[in-house]
């Protein structure tokens, strides 16, 4: 049996907050951009040959960063799972949405935001971590479990991926 795996990944370097624009919208820079790629390359070596879900925040930033990590890793694009409440959301918010992943699949890349992608790591792997922009988390689920069974505590942190 496979060993499942957890990617949280913080969306790339966007644009400054500003008042000309709301913070759901802003965009990843050009930095954030390359960044996301570079990182996107090292998270190859990471995945397994296994049945993949992506999920991801529909804030601008975030859906740009998965988009890039997507052809990089050659997921297709319209098979993004798209889910708005992970936007600004806690790490419970985000762990309830995991928590519905299907029972077949092998590995999943979580795209969103701070604090809450920190703080579920912490919470999963009993760590203490802040995760940059772009950087990845590698989560080891214990054998036989399934995304609908992890919870605090349960989870292993294997590595984080940067530059």
């Amino acid at each position: 049996m496979t060993v499942k795996k957890l990617f949280l990944i913080r969306h790339g370097k966007a644009e400054e907050h500003s008042f000309l624009k709301k913070d759901y919208d802003r965009n990843l820079i050009e930095k954030g951009q390359k960044r996301t790629a570079l990182i996107a390359q090292k998270l190859i070596a990471h995945l397994n040959s296994g049945k993949t879900q992506v999920v991801s925040s529909t804030a601008n930033r975030a859906l740009q960063t998965a988009r890039i990590f997507c052809d990089v890793i050659h997921y297709p694009q319209q098979d993004i799972q798209l889910e708005k409440g992970i936007y600004e959301a806690y790490y419970s918010n985000i762990l309830r949405v995991i928590n519905t992943i299907p029972d077949d699949v092998e590995q999943v890349l979580v795209f969103g935001h701070n604090p809450g992608l920190s703080d579920l790591t912490n919470y999963l792997c009993h760590s203490s971590i802040d995760l940059k922009t772009s950087h990845a988390v590698e989560i080891i689920l214990p054998e036989n479990f399934n995304f609908s069974e992890i919870s605090g505590g349960t989870c292993h942190l294997q590595t984080v991926i940067t530059e």
